[in-house]
């Protein structure tokens, strides 16, 4: 029984690293973004994927040891940790849960919106607000409770990269645009420099395919940590993630993975998704019946903000594994 248990797991690493090897080579129609400076030396083709299941049963192909910052996978983190904090809804006074179908830098909704209100945390606008709505005065205060709550979800205390961090601070005019704009209309708590600061701090927080592949599993058991055995959130936080993860997590280009591929997903603009994928109950070619979670690298992006090789992969195995939610 051992033996065949090992064999089986052995057959999924092998179709784990074929679609790696089949999906890589679309990162040559990608690029990279410029004011990262850990991509200078990054190769187009790179391509990493972890996938991770409730028993502990984790797959591996490609550069998955890679470490890359969060960028906008941090917004679904800050937001789960406003909704402890602050509780849920007063989180909704602050962010609606609506797709936008805008840009995630975009000012547009906010002042066509006649109240402001960011459509949802995972725009831009959304997650200054959010970084806002973390406990404590200050950057260090609520930036620290951010690591203390990742540390809860992948075991260690992850690292800020400083050098991708003062990269982005030094470029955002957008977002302080954004940030000010919030401030006016009334969608931003405190001062608008530490928000702003919080935001640029958390976006630079390095993880690696593993990493993500945990906290996208955690999401897929509704806020339940299979290994520590503790509900890190409740049920309710974790099922609005999903849904926003669905329907806002690859930016403008979320119909297409709702479409396509059918997992809750979101990406960031350093090539990295993380995707959660719920206990299937109907049988299936899915190696993982009772959930998964999946991280994936690939820095070449698209012109929306998405992983170029990655998307690719997610949706193979999406395909090829029956991990499709609907």
């Amino acid at each position: 029984m051992q033996n065949q248990l090992l064999d089986q797991k052995q057959a999924w690493s092998d179709q784990l690293n074929q679609w790696v090897q089949e999906t890589q080579h679309f990162g040559e129609k990608g690029n990279f973004v410029d004011y990262i400076p850990d991509l200078i030396d990054a190769n187009r083709t790179d391509l990493g994927v972890t996938v991770m299941g409730m028993d502990g049963t984790t797959l591996h192909a490609g550069q998955w040891s890679t470490y890359f910052t969060l960028q906008s996978i941090s917004k679904m983190i800050t937001f789960i940790l406003a909704c402890l904090q602050r509780g849920l809804s007063t989180v909704m006074e602050f962010v609606d849960v609506e797709p936008t179908g805008d840009p995630f830098n975009s000012i547009i909704r906010l002042e066509a919106n006649h109240q402001g209100k960011p459509f949802n945390p995972f725009i831009n606008a959304g997650a200054i607000t959010i970084s806002s709505l973390l406990v404590g005065e200050h950057t260090e205060e609520k930036l620290e409770s951010v690591i203390d709550f990742m540390e809860l979800m992948i075991g260690r205390r992850p690292h800020i990269n400083e050098k991708v961090y003062r990269s982005e601070e030094k470029i955002a005019f957008r977002n302080r645009a954004l940030a000010y704009f919030l401030k006016e209309t009334g969608y931003l708590e405190g001062e608008v420099e530490t928000a702003l600061d919080v935001y640029f701090r958390q976006c630079a927080i390095e993880v690696n395919t593993t990493e993500l592949a945990l906290i996208g599993l955690i999401l897929s058991q509704d806020g339940y940590h299979p290994f520590t055995k503790k509900q890190l959130f409740e049920e309710k936080i974790a099922k609005i993630v999903k849904a926003l993860m669905l329907t806002c997590g690859l930016y403008n280009a979320s119909g297409k993975l709702a479409a396509f591929v059918g997992i809750p997903a979101k990406s960031g603009v350093s090539g990295g998704i993380v995707a959660a994928v719920p206990a299937r109950n109907c049988k299936s070619k899915n190696p993982f019946p009772d959930g998964c979670g999946i991280g994936i690298y690939g820095p070449a992006i698209d012109s929306i903000g998405n992983s170029y090789a990655g998307t690719k992969l997610l949706q193979q195995l999406s395909r090829e594994w029956e991990l499709n939610i609907f």
